[in-house]
This record gives C-alpha cells, structure tokens and sequence, in this order.
C-alpha cells in the first residue's frame, strides 16, 4: 500500500533529474480571450517570480492559444531554470504526426526544447508507435523527457513494460482530497517504478467538483491553526508526499501567489488522520477520474 512520506521541510520534486518547486501551473483555458491575456500574462509571471517552475500546456488547448500566451510569459525569464511541459493531441501521437505535433508546440513556445512531452490521453494510435516516437524525440533533444497523461493502472503497466518503457518520467491524472481513487492502485505502481505525479485539477476546479471543501468545518479548522486558505491546505494535502506536482490554473495573480506558498504549508499526523475521516482513502477500485 502506498502511503505519504510526510516531509518536514519544502522540498522540490524530482522528475526526470531534475529538481523542481511542487507547485506548477496548468493552462487549460488560458489565452483564449483577448481581453483576458494581460492579466493571465501577469499571473504567470508572478508566480515564476515566487518560484514556480512548472508549466503545464498542450496543442489542444485553445488550438495553441495557451501555448503562445505561455512564450510571452515566460520571455524575461531564464528558460533552463523553467520545466515546460507540453502534451500531444492523440490523433497525432504516431509515427509520422507526432514530430510536426512536436515543432509546432515548440514554435509556439518560443523555445528550443520541451523539458517533458506527454501523450495527452490514449487514443487509437498503438502505445508503443507512439513510445518509438516520443524516444525518437528526446535523442534528438527536442525534448529532456516524455510522459504520459490520463492513463489508469493497466496501461502504465502496458507502457513499463514496453522497449524504452522505462523511461516514461510522469503520469499526469486528475487527483485531489475528493477523487483519491489513484491511491487504490494506479499509485502504487507509480511509486514502484519511480513515476511522478503530476496531479491536475488538486483544489477540484476551484472547488467546483462537488466535494464542497469550502463548507467542511474540519478544513476550515485545519485552515485557520495554518492561516491559510481552503485552496492552500487542498494543495499541502496534494503535494505532502514530495513525490507530486500539483499544477493548479488560475489567472488571478493573488491567487497564484498564494498557491505557491502552500508548498511551505506542513500538516500534522493528527490534522491527516482528521482529513481521512471525512474524506478517506479509497477500500475498492475506481474509475479513473478525467477532466
């Protein structure tokens, strides 16, 4: 059984050799509206500025519009201290397709090279074409690592178990305190064969996923003994086994800010054990939850 490794001080993550800040930023939605590009722009940038590395993109999103806003962002910055992430769309994750998919994202970006590329989710095209591709790709050094992304148990084991398979570098799923279903089985074979999280949605689309956080007097109470918010503590229950990056998207800086400092936020053994009574763990497999 998986359990937390509970870390006494803020430490970075370590995905495909390098270190970095557990919190990230995801973009889905991001560069769509015009009138919304300056303060979205402004929210990146302020959470580069608080040490925020990890940024979290794909083709899909927006056609690239999220893409081209994150190259703007990012332009002041030094670009190896940053992990960029992108995702292929899986009707392009073949042979063929997968490299035009590649140079485009990196014209967009504005850069040189991917730190990790990700199969967006499996689609028709064989796991294992598309593996040759993305190997294909990282010894040319178009990207530092690939991953996969939305994949359950079953088709990670497929994806280890395949030539080269061994060097998938993260798994990126939906996970926070209300879809916990991961820790059942999907985890453990992660941290069997030192995979990543990469955690999207970790405060539940701004608490929109049902779970009503935002009402649980025990995390209001957590909250309040750590002078954070509901959103902060979400994320310093996300991030607690130092194994996990969680990439929350927001376009408000405020909110990015504060979403950087919860990787400073340390939970007791008591204040988990309070957390797991009223969301626990889960006892049975569950479908893996998507978007």
């Amino acid at each position: 059984m998986w359990e937390r490794k509970l870390a006494q001080v803020m430490k970075k993550v370590r995905i495909a050799d390098k270190e970095v800040f557990p919190i990230g930023f995801g973009t889905w939605s991001m560069g769509d509206k015009a009138y919304m590009r300056a303060k979205e722009i402004e929210a990146l940038m302020a959470g580069i500025e608080k040490g925020i590395q990890m940024i979290d993109t794909a083709e899909m999103y927006g056609d690239g519009n999220a893409e081209r806003l994150v190259a703007e962002a990012i332009t002041p910055y030094d670009r190896d201290k940053l992990f960029i992430v992108s995702k292929v769309h899986p009707m392009n994750a073949s042979r063929e397709k997968l490299p035009v998919s590649l140079d485009n994202s990196l014209k967009r970006l504005k850069v040189d090279y991917l730190d990790q590329y990700l199969l967006h989710w499996q689609g028709n095209i064989p796991l294992e074409e598309t593996i040759q591709a993305l190997e294909k790709e990282r010894r040319k050094g178009k990207i530092k690592s690939w991953g996969v992304s939305n994949l359950d148990m079953n088709e990670l084991n497929t994806v280890i178990k395949m030539e080269n398979g061994r060097n998938c570098a993260s798994n990126q799923v939906r996970y926070n305190l209300g879809d916990r279903g991961i820790e059942y089985d999907l985890l453990p074979v992660m941290r069997q064969h030192d995979i990543p999280l990469i955690a999207y949605a970790p405060v539940a689309k701004g608490d929109k996923l049902g779970s009503n956080f935002a009402k649980q007097k025990v995390l209001l109470e957590i909250a309040s003994n750590h002078q954070c918010d509901i959103f902060q503590l979400l994320l310093a229950w996300c991030i607690r086994d130092g194994e996990t990056i969680a990439i929350p998207q927001s376009s408000n800086r405020k909110h990015v800010v504060n979403n950087a400092a919860a990787a400073n936020i340390r939970l007791t053994d008591e204040e988990f054990n309070q957390i797991d009574s009223i969301y626990g763990r889960p006892v049975s497999k569950q479908p893996l939850a998507l978007w």
